[in-house]
Formats: C-alpha cells, sequence, structure tokens
C-alpha cells in the first residue's frame, strides 16, 4: 500500500510542471509522509458545475499546474466534440497565488489544441470576464479565482458561449474528458500564440454599466469602500467616477490586490471582523454607506448606520439590499421575470407579484438564476446580484454598486435612508426576516452525518411552530431539479439545510415572516422575528447534532 502511494506520487512528481510543487512532493516522499501522500493521492478534485476549487498544492487532490493542465485539456476536448474547432476561449484571473500562472497554462493548452485563446489584460473582476465572453462571441470562458475562500486556496470556473456558468451534462461530460488524459505529455502546450487583450475590452464593460442607472438620477451618495485585499478597486472607482458619484473613501489597508489577505480571517463580507476596518473608517468620515466587493468583485455588501438614533454601522443581509434593488427597479419600470435562488426571501417574489412581473425560483446559484428566460433582476442572499443580464449574465458587484448608490442618492435626497425604505417593506409586505446557521467544518463527514440525521429523524416542530411540509430536495419538485437539500415549511417561517458546493459548511437558511400592521408595530415585529430566528437556531442545532 505504502509502495504503491510513493509509486503515484513520483509519476506525478514526473510531469508535474512547476518547480514549486516539484519540491513540496519531493520532500514529502523523501519523508515518507504516508498521511500526508494519501490525502493528496486519494482521488482527484472533482469538476462540477463550480469547477474546481481547492487548497494549493501538490498532488490530484489538490489546486496545482498539473490538475489545471488536465482542466484546460478536457474542456478544450469538450469544445471540440461540440463541434467548436476553431471558437474562442477568453481567461480572466485574479490575484491569488498562481492564478496568473494557471490562465497562462489554460492559454497554452486551448492554443495547443488548436482553439484561440484570449487573457485578460491583468487580473480585474469576475464579470468582467462573464461580460466579455459574450462581447467577443467566445465559445466559452475561464476565470481562475476562488472568490471569497481563505488564501490557501484557489479555483477555476468555466462559462460556456451564452455567458453562464456550466450546468448539467455540461459539467460531467467535461469530467469525462478531464479522465481520459493519460498525462501531461499527451498535452500540447506551445510558449506563444494567444492574445493578450488590452484595455478595450474593460472599456466596452465600463461603458456598459451606463445602462444599469436612470439618466439624470441624483448621484449624490458618499461611500466608503473596501475591496477586500481583492481586484474590485480599480474598476468600481472607474465605474463610479464615469456614473458622477463623489469618489469613494477607500479602505486603504484592503484597497490593493494581497493574495494573502492579512487582515482578515476569511476575505468574505459576511465573515465575522472582515468589515471591521470598514465600520472604522465609516466612523471617522461619516458617509451615506458603506461598499463592500469581495477578492473577485462578483459579489457586493452594503452597510448602514444603524438605528434612527443614529447608532452604530451594521451590515444589511444580503436578502435587504435584494429587496431594495428589487423595489428600487420596480419604481423605475422595469420589465421582465425577477428570479432568485430557493436559499434566498419569499420577499422577492411578493414584490414581483405586487408589481405585477413574473417571478422565478431556482436552484442554488447563478449557473441558474442567469439562465431564467426573459431575466431582468436575479439574486442570492450569499450578496450576489445580477441587476443588468443582457450585459452579464452572473453576480455582479461593480453594477450593484452603482445601483443601490443610485437609490441611496434618491433616498437622500428625499431625507431618507436605505432604512426607512427597508421599513416601508416591511409595513407593505410583512416583515421578512432573515438568518443562517452556519457550521464550518475540517471533517467533512459530520456535514454528511447532520443530512443523514435530519433525514431520518426529521424535526416536527421548530421553535413551537408546526413544520406543515417538509421536503427532500433530492428527489427534485415540479419546478427544480434534484439538488441536496432539505426544505421545511412552517406556519410562518422556512428552513432549507444544504451542504455548502464551495466551502466545507453546513448552511441552514432561515426566514420568518411577521405581519406589520403600521409603522408603529416595526419594533414589536422585529423583536418577535428575533426571537423566532433565534428558537429556530437552536432547535434545528440540536435535532441536526451540530
Amino acid at each position: 500500500m505504502q509502495d504503491e502511494l510513493i509509486a503515484r506520487a513520483e509519476a506525478w512528481l514526473a510531469e508535474d510542471p512547476d518547480a514549486e510543487t516539484r519540491e513540496e512532493l519531493a520532500e514529502l516522499i523523501d519523508a515518507k509522509d504516508v498521511a500526508e501522500l494519501a490525502a493528496r493521492f486519494s482521488g482527484t478534485l472533482q469538476f462540477g458545475t463550480a469547477g474546481l476549487r481547492g487548497e494549493l498544492g501538490a498532488g490530484p487532490m489538490r489546486m496545482n499546474r498539473s490538475v489545471v493542465i488536465r482542466a484546460a485539456a478536457g474542456l478544450a476536448a469538450y469544445l471540440k466534440g461540440k463541434g467548436q474547432t476553431d471558437g474562442l476561449v477568453v481567461i480572466g484571473y485574479d490575484a491569488r497565488h498562481k492564478s496568473a500562472d494557471f490562465a497562462r497554462d489554460t492559454a497554452a493548452v486551448m492554443t495547443g489544441a488548436g482553439l484561440r485563446a484570449a487573457v485578460l489584460p491583468r487580473p480585474l473582476p469576475t464579470p468582467v470576464l462573464a461580460y466579455a465572453i459574450r462581447h467577443l462571441g467566445a465559445a466559452a470562458g475561464v476565470e481562475v479565482t476562488a472568490s471569497h475562500n481563505p488564501p490557501r486556496d484557489n479555483g477555476y470556473k468555466v462559462y460556456l458561449g451564452d455567458g453562464s456558468q456550466i450546468v448539467p451534462p455540461a459539467d460531467a461530460e467535461i469530467a469525462a474528458e478531464i479522465d481520459a488524459i493519460t498525462g501531461l505529455g499527451t498535452v500540447p502546450r506551445p510558449d506563444s500564440g494567444w492574445e493578450t487583450l488590452d484595455e478595450g475590452v474593460l472599456e466596452a464593460y465600463l461603458a456598459r454599466t451606463d445602462a444599469v442607472l436612470a439618466q439624470g438620477s441624483p448621484r449624490s451618495a458618499r461611500t466608503v469602500y473596501t475591496a477586500m485585499h481583492g481586484v474590485g478597486k480599480d474598476v468600481l472607482l472607474a465605474a463610479f467616477a464615469r456614473a458622477g458619484f463623489p469618489t469613494p473613501v477607500l479602505v486603504a489597508e484592503q484597497a490593493e490586490p494581497d493574495p494573502d489577505f492579512p487582515t482578515v480571517a476569511f476575505p468574505n463580507p459576511e465573515e465575522p471582523g472582515a468589515m471591521d476596518l470598514s465600520f472604522a473608517k465609516a466612523r471617522e468620515t461619516d458617509p451615506d454607506l458603506i461598499i463592500a466587493n469581495d477578492p473577485d468583485a462578483d459579489r457586493c455588501a452594503v452597510a448602514v448606520k444603524g438605528g434612527k438614533e443614529g447608532g452604530d454601522w451594521r451590515m444589511l443581509r444580503g436578502d435587504e439590499v435584494g429587496a431594495l434593488l428589487a423595489e428600487h427597479l420596480v419604481r423605475r419600470g422595469a420589465r421582465g421575470t425577477f428570479a432568485e435562488s430557493i436559499v434566498s426571501s419569499s420577499l422577492l417574489g411578493r414584490i414581483a407579484e405586487k408589481a405585477g412581473l413574473p417571478y422565478e425560483e431556482t436552484l442554488t446559484g447563478f449557473k441558474w438564476i442567469a439562465r431564467v428566460e426573459g431575466l431582468r433582476y436575479g439574486y442570492e442572499e450569499a450578496l450576489g446580484y445580477c441587476v443588468d443580464p443582457d450585459g452579464v449574465r452572473d453576480k455582479d458587484g461593480i453594477t450593484a454598486a452603482l445601483l443601490v448608490t443610485e437609490l441611496a442618492s434618491e433616498l437622500k435626497e428625499q431625507g431618507r435612508t436605505l432604512l426607512d425604505l427597508l421599513d416601508d417593506i416591511a409595513v407593505a409586505y410583512g416583515l421578512h426576516a432573515t438568518d443562517q446557521l452556519s457550521v464550518r467544518v475540517e471533517d467533512l463527514s459530520i456535514i454528511a452525518n447532520a443530512m443523514r440525521r435530519l433525514r431520518e429523524q426529521p424535526p416536527t416542530r421548530l421553535a413551537g411552530l408546526a413544520i406543515t411540509k417538509a421536503e427532500d430536495l433530492t428527489k427534485g419538485t415540479d419546478r427544480l431539479p434534484p439538488t441536496d437539500g432539505l426544505r421545511y415549511t412552517l406556519d410562518g417561517a422556512r428552513v432549507i439545510v444544504r451542504p455548502s458546493g464551495t466551502e466545507p459548511k453546513l448552511k441552514c437558511y432561515l426566514e420568518v415572516v411577521v405581519p406589520v400592521g403600521t409603522r408603529d408595530h416595526l419594533p414589536a415585529a422585529h423583536a418577535k422575528a428575533a426571537e423566532l430566528l433565534s428558537a429556530i437556531k437552536r432547535d434545528l442545532s440540536a435535532a441536526a447534532g451540530i
């Protein structure tokens, strides 16, 4: 067993093109570190609808140049099998460790396969790549990013020519092509032959952002902005300048790309502590709102000064921003379908219904939301918003930031704030309060055990509320394809439990709906909602054994 493991590692080492991972693997082999070698050679990183994502390092269970070259070769074979014999593949990348290397390897593999490859000029936001695919008429696109994962991770996202991320069966078909690759020696990788795009593609993306804002709308809201050590700053500043908004005040410590994300535990605005420097800057400069992007700038977080008494700053939940943007678009006369994933607030459906607009619910992920026919606006509670689907068929943290700042400007002109509009929405539709129980694990079996326990011993009540409907989403529904998840409908509440598709987390999405008579009833409604959410969390934790 040990000899076989060492032999597999040595075979991998012999064709590894990266001096850094070769040295790392050679040390493990010399030390006969069987446990670590077993972890790295226990299988291969699985290519799915999210592409690849994993920890950087040597071996088939890590993200490295060997794994990326195989993935690129599999994608090239898939495209050629679909008749794209000389199609264009556009490649973007973020500023993480190895991202530029992975982008260059992808370009070389595509060129070697007889396809045309074009690489974005430098690390840029993921939505610029999603835009470029359709703008350039490409057959596919690749974005090298691990979004808001920890610094040790990287990833590989694949889009097809419609500008949307892949969905089944494309993922399985590409994975089969990857599995068919016998060795890196069979993959031609020339040293040149691809194009490095100039600034024109970014200029075209920025010009497209004009479509997001209403002509002549107020542009007065003042912002503090953090790029969270990622690639969003230059593009967001350019978009804000173009729109005529005041120049955002930067959180300097997080403004420039840094693959080590030194000021945060996790570079995700939703994680505790990630926004602390932004709040400090806001206390110093007193803006109207705080805008944060995640490191690849496809997500947008918003924070506001909390409460009527000029309280401290607080993050808006993704569902709150989702409702605010929907209400703003409705008031601007938007037509078309509003869509969201099943884990997002049911409030969007109420807003769409009142406006007489079509509404769709999809599985989790913008790969599904972006495919909704006639889409005008889509969002997901994890800070993802698609506000210009004709330009970018994916979540876009730059255009979302523009739209929410336009809304804040309009409200500012009326002497009102985003919180005032949220109160209006609660009075009109009932208070839709959401929360999340999210458990990060080292051992993935904890997640599997929790899901199994909930399936075998399903709860009948949560927070004293009877569960009126329990659905195992692995069976699919009349509107949704199968997915690993559980959905509980309660009287005045809803719970969804699912494993994260991109991180070692079990996620539980909670929503309670509390009727609100008048604005005077809001404090009591908020108190009741908080109490119910806390009780649901407690009871669900016990039921899942987490």
